[in-house]
């Protein structure tokens, strides 16, 4: 699985970097470790890790954005050969748009001294990434200076995603709530503006301190931002995230590679099986599975009706954020239509869980294709019907055009991806930059902006929307024949009425409903462009029947970080536009 191989056996462009660190810092610096995602991944040590961090943030070519930061306890794993000793790894997984492509960075970290280095001073957005693991690992970054609790309470005790820590309610004491608890409880969500350096006031005038949310219409869910005003201006914010916090990464250690489908369709749970796609795509990569173009073919139409359910939904609530009632209704309604497809297709409606290892749960029924060839010559239609009515409106215009603002420079030190950084102009898809599932066999554009504010985030999502429809089309009008999963033995599970004709099938069926696959041991990356941005499974299978570690990357996490340094300065209405343009769900950023 890993090795401490020479670069030259690990060829191609994306393997540049490689080369580059070797030059700079030497060979003998590194262990290379193979991966079955095929992303460049190096261990460095301790002592050297932010050298290299800002080697690669300043390299000709360089890796502008940190896409993710997490960790591994690495206790309890058995299939690690040829990797460094190690009881907790945290990894960061970086992007260059220049090279489109990605490099994977690990260091290595003992029991007794869990502390890395802070890399804020690179990346602004490591902040939040350090906390979550600061919190769910109880790894220290040194330098970091707000190291508090991010997702659990503030008085919550232990770290969930250490191994030794339980994973199920039946493991726990019975839960007990006297008066102390609960005062205790309602202490810990108190702010404190001296924690994260705001002054109360001035020599002359007091700031005023108002909580939004956590439950509130405009905050889009459980989720709470704390304002520090200066009158009617903003002049600082603290977002406060975890409400909706579920263990979805714990609970994939808990969970065959096969039962686990139904919780990705929770994570941005508007986005339905397009949340299955980036964890099957990393499992089948896993077990080495290549599904046949007719799976590929479904999978893209359904994951493209989903990118219009949600930016229907999207295009409702900004509308209405920024002051128009009756869109939202319509949009809503519409929703519904597309609804109907899905449900006619898959036979659920916002969560199908559809999508299989290898494949998907059943054919496409009779008469499909006459549903969704109604739905695509209909929606364009009224699409142009929105942009005249509510998008084109003077008041909708004066709400956000110019309004939390930001260039692509800043998108990306941020992490933002999906329709807010193309909105800067950054023509950064993953369908066209990085296809996955047959995207490349598509005729379709990538809508770009360049304003970079709530009307272009808007604007794009619109187009996106133009191009699903033109997406689905060819899908409909070029299906191909075959079967509706691969023919592997990890494919789960396998096609029922041939359990009946094989003995081999049969066995296989068997034990994956009853006891799920096993996995070969290794690592995978899947990412995909999903409907709030880049979304990415990231799985490590100790050769067993469930995941060793599951990481979620989600787009929504990263664009609430960035809330601060777009809105600081502005109005609290200018707040609220900024909330709309972001499109966001809890369930995507608190996983």
């Amino acid at each position: 699985m890993a090795d401490d191989v020479p670069v030259t056996s690990a060829p191609g462009a994306k393997y540049d970097v490689v080369r580059e660190l070797y030059e700079r810092f030497g060979q003998d610096t590194f262990v290379f470790q193979s991966t079955l995602d095929d992303v460049p991944t190096l261990w460095v040590p301790r002592a050297k890790l932010v050298e290299v961090l800002a080697f690669l943030r300043q390299a000709p070519r360089p890796y502008v954005m940190l896409l993710d930061l997490s960790a591994v306890d690495e206790r309890l794993r058995v299939n690690r050969q040829g990797l460094p000793p190690s009881d907790f790894t945290v990894f960061y997984h970086l992007l260059s748009i220049d090279r489109n492509s990605d490099v994977r960075i690990k260091v290595a970290l003992s029991a007794d001294d869990l502390h890395v280095p802070t890399v804020i001073h690179i990346w602004p957005n490591a902040n939040w990434y350090e906390r979550e693991v600061w919190d769910l690992f109880g790894i220290t970054f040194d330098g970091h200076p707000h190291l508090y609790r991010i997702l659990l309470p503030r008085n919550w005790t232990g770290h969930p995603l250490r191994k030794d820590y339980p994973a199920r309610a039946t493991e726990f004491d019975p839960f007990m709530l006297d008066a102390a608890k609960q005062d205790a409880e309602q202490e810990a969500l108190l702010f404190r503006p001296e924690e994260w350096g705001m002054k109360k006031g001035t020599a002359d005038e007091d700031f005023m301190f108002l909580n939004l949310g956590p439950n509130h219409p405009s905050a889009h869910g459980a989720f709470r931002i704390v304002l520090q005003l200066d009158g009617e201006e903003i002049v600082d914010c603290v977002p406060d995230i975890g409400y909706h916090h579920r263990g979805a990464e714990k609970m994939g250690e808990r969970q065959t590679w096969h039962s686990y489908i139904p919780y990705t369709d929770r994570i941005d749970y508007l986005g339905g099986v397009m949340n299955n796609l980036p964890y099957v795509l990393a499992v089948e990569k896993l077990a080495g599975i290549t599904v046949p173009a007719r799976v590929q073919t479904i999978r893209v139409m359904m994951a493209e009706f989903f990118r219009i359910t949600s930016h229907l939904l999207f295009l409702g609530t900004y509308i209405q954020d920024v002051g128009g009632m009756t869109p939202i209704f319509f949009m809503f309604t519409d929703r519904q239509k597309a609804y109907d497809v899905i449900e006619a297709i898959t036979g659920f409606r916002m969560h199908p869980a559809w999508f299989r290892i290898g494949g998907v749960a059943h054919d496409l029924p009779k008469g499909w294709d006459r549903l969704v060839r109604n739905f695509v010559e209909w929606l364009p239609k009224r699409l142009d019907e929105y942009v005249k009515a509510a998008v084109s409106n003077g008041i909708v215009k004066a709400r956000t055009v110019d309004v939390a603002q930001y260039n692509s420079k800043q998108a990306l030190e941020w992490g933002v991806t999906g329709p807010g950084l193309r909105a800067t102009g950054v023509d950064f898809d993953l369908r066209k930059k990085r296809p996955y599932s047959g995207y490349e066999n598509f005729d379709f554009e990538v809508p770009l902006a360049h304003n970079g504010d709530a009307y272009d985030r808007c604007l794009v999502r619109i187009e996106e929307m133009r191009q699903s429809v033109r997406i689905i089309k060819q899908c409909l009008e070029n299906m191909p024949a075959g079967d509706y999963k691969a023919d592997h033995p990890l494919t789960c599970p396998p096609p029922k009425e041939r359990t009946l004709q094989h003995i081999e099938t049969l066995i296989t069926h068997f034990l994956s409903v009853s006891w799920g696959p096993v996995m070969p041991a290794g690592e995978s990356c899947q990412l995909i462009e999903a409907t709030k941005g880049i979304n990415s499974y990231y799985l490590t299978s100790d050769k067993s029947t469930m995941s060793y570690r599951t990481r979620i990357r989600t787009p929504s996490f990263a664009h609430l970080q960035q809330i601060p340094a777009v809105v600081n300065g502005s109005m609290i209405p200018d707040l609220i536009a900024h909330l709309a343009s972001i499109d966001f769900v809890m369930a995507d950023v608190d996983r």
